[in-house]
């Protein structure tokens, strides 16, 4: 065995918890992600995943992918610096960018990309990132990527983004990276602070819009919409993993720093462009929210009930403003006990341990879809009720 082989065999944590019958990932689906799911052989109510708009079974989308395939072929064979952009590729950056209200938007394969991406090229070592310290971990990499000096602040905590800001140099560029919507927590910044603090300290916003697109803002167009400061923020990110039913990402701004990632983001230039079907299913999502505004209302009215039910239950579940509702269970070992039990009693769920939140907040996770229905989320906390009495998280 070679030294790398021996290290990484001490690894055993994974291992552990299969002898447990308690390891939650990898968790095979054998069909169509809905509301419900067959897994195993077995039906169960999905709060697990991201497809907060319902669409990724819709047959619009699932057509115009077909569709896409027939005329494009299953790939472009290249990036698309070089031979991989196809019309359709411009046409889906065009409509975005009006979608989120920016000059342009350039579009990558993976969301991951394009924070991994645009965050190292667009500052350099004698600038500043600044970012929460609960933001995703694409933004993380991204600042790990760059050059340039990288701070963090408390969570939401503006006298200390103040206190970041105040460690810089007034010349140099200042960027501000913050989540739309908290992935884990379901909460939101404080845009309106965050806009003032640029002003004064001449600094550059950019939000990542991941969890807000789809979700909220007019149409769905996002956090930075529903503050109505779109104008205030330099670079608006989204994916299409999400609300749109596809896979892939973009990044929106103004002319002068699009022309810059176009030629310089390296995760544009050197990956190959996204596929066909995967940019054809994009397009026709942002076309059916922007068509079917009650899909939104749908998706506020379950998420109101839910957070109403789960409360009235007795959970924990922080400060969320979103369709993400944490169930928080402080406990490592508990939550993986509490995923397990939840698909026993037929709700998938998802389990958050460090590194994605501190040891002493770990949670299991619930995500609500425009397409859930009242009776599913009464099924869903009466069977996490259950489950978090029994394990002694919350009181009967």
């Amino acid at each position: 065995m070679g030294l790398l082989q021996d290290k990484l065999s001490r690894y055993t944590l994974p291992q552990k918890y299969k002898e447990l019958g308690l390891y939650p990932y990898f968790r095979e689906i054998e069909g169509m992600q809905g509301t419900e799911v067959e897994m195993g052989g077995k039906n169960v109510l999905m709060f697990g995943s991201n497809a907060y708009t319902g669409l990724t079974g819709h047959p619009r989308v699932i057509q115009a992918g077909i569709e896409a395939m027939q005329k494009y072929g299953s790939g472009c064979a290249g990036s698309r610096f070089l031979n991989g952009t196809l019309d359709l590729h411009v046409q889906l950056e065009k409509e975005l960018a009006e979608f989120v209200g920016k000059d342009e938007a350039l579009c990558f394969s993976t969301g991951f990309t394009v924070n991994s991406g645009v965050i190292p090229s667009l500052v350099g070592r004698q600038d500043y990132i600044i970012c929460d310290d609960r933001d995703h971990a694409s933004i993380v990499d991204g600042r790990r990527l760059s050059m340039a000096t990288c701070l963090k602040y408390k969570h939401n905590d503006m006298a200390d983004l103040e206190a970041q800001l105040q460690k810089c140099k007034p010349e140099s560029v200042k960027l501000i990276i913050v989540d739309g919507v908290f992935s884990m927590e379901g909460d939101l910044p404080d845009l309106p602070k965050i806009v003032e603090l640029k002003h004064k300290y001449n600094a550059t916003i950019m939000v990542d819009e991941a969890h807000g697109l789809g979700v909220f803002g007019k149409n769905g167009r996002g956090v930075c919409d529903h503050f109505g400061l779109t104008d205030e923020v330099d670079l608006i990110m989204g994916t299409f993993s999400k609300s749109m039913a596809s896979i892939g990402g973009f990044i929106a701004a103004d002319f002068s720093i699009t022309n810059w990632l176009r030629h310089n983001a390296r995760t544009y230039i050197f990956s190959a462009s996204n596929t066909p079907a995967a940019t054809a299913c994009a397009l026709e999502a942002l076309h059916i929210l922007q068509e079917e505004p009650e899909r939104i209302e749908a998706l506020w009215d379950v998420t109101n009930y839910a957070l109403k039910k789960f409360r009235e239950a007795g959970f924990e579940i922080g400060e969320t403003e979103s369709p993400i509702i944490p169930l928080y269970v402080r406990d490592p070992d508990k939550t993986f006990i509490a995923t397990a039990r939840a698909f026993e009693e037929g709700v998938f769920i998802n389990p958050v341990i460090p590194p994605a939140c501190a040891p002493q907040d770990t949670l299991v996770r619930v995500a609500l879809m425009a397409t859930h229905t009242h009776e599913q989320v009464d099924r869903a906390v009466a069977a996490l009720k259950k489950v978090f009495v029994e394990l002694e998280i919350i009181k009967d």
